[in-house]
């Protein structure tokens, strides 16, 4: 799919067929993933993949009950490493750096699902302690987001979007 295609084509599903996603489809994803920019190339960020529908079914209830998650076959824990950051970065490393990694990160992982014909949607609503004690991770990891990811069961209209002209300042 060419780029601007799949920008175009990207939308929020909340509902996936019950099908489970080929690994070379998850593999894909994961090298889109490991492709990122980051800060320093430190990427300072873990992901965490979910396939146990009970723990999908737990994340759903920590992400203050978005049942939807526990319906995809799979997702993407993306947590922000603080310390792998601040090693070069000091605080500003450790506060926004990681941050941003792991949301650059998402977002790749993001598209990659459109390009691959399934569908995702960004959660960053949800308790992150909970969060962290089911996927077993460090404490000291920030979860920044969920992307439950699918086969569609769903197409959404696209949404209103704001104009240009008030979005861009300078042009």
């Amino acid at each position: 799919m060419e780029f601007f295609e799949v920008i175009k084509k990207r939308r929020s599903i909340r509902r996936f067929k019950p099908i489970d996603i080929p690994e070379e489809k998850i593999k894909f994803i994961c090298e889109a993933i490991n492709l990122a920019p980051s800060a320093g190339n430190l990427q300072a960020f873990e992901v965490f993949i979910v396939k146990d529908k009970g723990k999908l079914k737990q994340i759903s209830k920590a992400a203050f009950d978005q049942d939807f998650i526990a319906e995809a076959p799979i997702a993407f824990v993306f947590c922000a490493n603080p310390d792998r950051s601040a090693v070069r970065y000091g605080l500003r490393g450790r506060k926004l750096y990681c941050i941003q990694d792991a949301t650059i990160a998402c977002t790749y992982a993001h598209l990659s699902a459109t390009a691959l014909g399934l569908g995702s949607v960004w959660v960053g609503a949800f308790n992150e302690r909970e969060v962290l004690k089911i996927i077993g991770a460090s404490e000291n990891l920030i979860p920044v987001a969920i992307l439950p990811i699918g086969f569609p069961d769903e197409e959404p209209e696209p949404t209103p979007r704001r104009r240009i002209e008030d979005l861009f300042h300078g042009l």
